[in-house]
C-alpha cells in the first residue's frame, strides 16, 4: 500500500518548490496483520463447531452455554478489530534504513 505526499523542498535559489514522495506501508506483513488472521482463522473454526458440532450433552455440561460459539464469535471481534487498528494506524516502513556504525 502506498501514499503519496507533497512535500517542498528548498533549492539552491532559496526558493521552494513541491517534491512528491510515496510512503510505502508494511501491510501484510504487519504482524498485527498476522494475528489477527490467526484470531479470526480459530475464530471461524469454532463458530462452525459451536453451530454445526453442538450436543446437548455439550450444552448439559456447560450450564447451556455454547462455549465454541461464544469463543468464536469473541474471537473474530477480536480479529475485526485488529484489523481496525492496521488500517487506522498503519506501520510506516522507512526509505533508507539507518545503520550503526560499530567498528
Amino acid at each position: 500500500m502506498t501514499q503519496t505526499t507533497t512535500t517542498t523542498t528548498a533549492t539552491r535559489t532559496g526558493a521552494s518548490r513541491p517534491t512528491k514522495q510515496k510512503r510505502r506501508y508494511a501491510g501484510a506483513f504487519d504482524i498485527r496483520t498476522i494475528i489477527a488472521l490467526l484470531i479470526g482463522t480459530y475464530g471461524v473454526v469454532l463458530i462452525l463447531a459451536g453451530l454445526l458440532g453442538t450436543s446437548d450433552q455439550d450444552l448439559s455440561r456447560s450450564g447451556g452455554m455454547n462455549i465454541n460459539l461464544d469463543a468464536g464469535i469473541g474471537m473474530a471481534v477480536v480479529a475485526a478489530l485488529f484489523l481496525v487498528w492496521v488500517r487506522l494506524r498503519p506501520v510506516v516502513v522507512p526509505d533508507e534504513v539507518e545503520q550503526d556504525e560499530r567498528d
